[in-house]
């Protein structure tokens, strides 16, 4: 049975609220906090979704950098210093991609590392999301049923419905407030040269690792898991993400990724084509192009305990790859990846799991020579 490469349906749409869970509090920080003018951040996302649905014709998640999403929010950067961080990380995703450095990091990356980093990252979304939950239990509970139950639902699908309770009770509150503001497209912005090396130092060089393992490793393992007809290598990924990092910080866009989590998000609420970013991409652009106003308030008063609990079932998702992992020489890397990722970060983790790994391979191999 052929595949199709595009579907435009309710399980579509489902699956394209997927990953809202990391989307709305970066989103809402770039906006609030950082001062990113919505409509930019907003068009230039929903224009990356459509043409990677396109080039890929697959489900694949546009994220911001999480790290860097963090440390502009703490810090309370300028707009022009978050769009010269998108700016270097192109360039250094680039260069990852034409000189076949990804490509290496791939290949001494074992299968037992990659599950190891995709159950970190389960059990951390687990984490944050039982927080979410947390700010209204009943709900959370409740949203939780509702997904176990229409997540398959072709008429229901679990995230659409979820989504139309959320908004159901922004307006009950009392606290849905739309502001029309016309029609507004996203404005040329620029940066300082100086800007590019700030940014590397403070937040940059940090979220190079997590993207090669998680943005880059992770999801091109998943692909290769959900459409193995459709494998897509890890130095087309970085290619991807390096020309729209470059491109994107000139009309306003935040810097942007992809993530295994996000995918795993999308394909659980129901995504299984292209048509999944469209029409992700097409909401992100018509709300940026007539609703920037209200955005920001529309995105931070929706139930986070709905959110919460999207999240944490994608998170017990991501856990159950390691089943596939069984034989002891894989289990003990893919448990020191887990485990110094939780304790530390998921580059650290990625490092001491593909060191315990190889160091298992050369004793092995030296002891059965001897």
């Amino acid at each position: 049975m052929k595949i199709r490469s595009f579907e435009f349906n309710l399980r579509e749409l489902a699956g394209s609220m997927g990953d809202f869970g990391t989307l709305f509090p970066f989103a809402i920080g770039y906006i609030v906090v950082c001062g990113l003018n919505p409509a930019g951040l907003l068009v230039m996302m929903g224009l990356t979704n459509i043409i990677t649905g396109l080039v890929y014709r697959l489900p694949m998640p546009v994220q911001p950098m999480k790290v860097l999403a963090v440390v502009a929010i703490a810090q309370h950067w300028s707009p022009s210093m978050v769009y010269a961080s998108g700016f270097a990380m192109g360039a250094i995703w680039i260069f990852f991609a034409v000189t076949g450095i990804m490509s290496w990091i791939a290949k001494i990356t074992p299968i037992s590392v990659i599950r190891g980093i995709q159950v970190a990252l389960g059990v951390l979304l687990a984490v944050e999301a039982f927080k979410m939950i947390s700010s209204w239990w009943l709900l959370g509970i409740i949203s939780i049923l509702i997904v176990l139950v229409l997540r398959q639902n072709r008429y229901a699908p679990a995230a659409v419905v979820l989504m139309v309770i959320g908004i159901v009770i922004v307006f009950i509150k009392g606290e849905l407030q739309i502001n029309y503001s016309g029609f507004e497209l996203p404005h040329l912005t620029k940066f300082h040269i100086k800007e590019i090396w700030q940014a590397l130092l403070l937040a940059g060089f940090a979220q190079i690792p997590l993207t090669a393992t998680n943005a880059v490793i992770a999801t091109s393992s998943l692909i290769k898991k959900y459409w193995p007809d459709k494998p897509v290598k890890e130095s087309r990924l970085s290619l991807n993400m390096g020309i729209m990092n470059i491109l994107l910080p000139f009309f306003g866009g935040m810097p942007l990724c992809h993530g295994a989590g996000g995918l795993a998000g999308q394909y659980y609420f129901g995504a299984r084509t292209g048509g999944t970013n469209i029409i992700e991409g097409i909401i992100e652009i018509s709300l940026g192009l007539f609703l920037s106003a209200s955005i920001a308030n529309l995105f931070s008063v929706f139930p986070t305990a709905i959110i919460g609990a999207m999240m944490f079932l994608v998170g017990i998702e991501l856990t159950r790859f390691a089943k596939d992992i069984r034989l002891s020489s894989d289990l003990i890397p893919m448990a020191a990846t887990l485990i110094i990722a939780l304790i530390s970060n998921m580059f650290y983790g990625f490092l001491t799991g593909v060191l315990i790994y190889h160091l298992f391979r050369i004793v092995r191999k030296n002891f059965l020579n001897s």
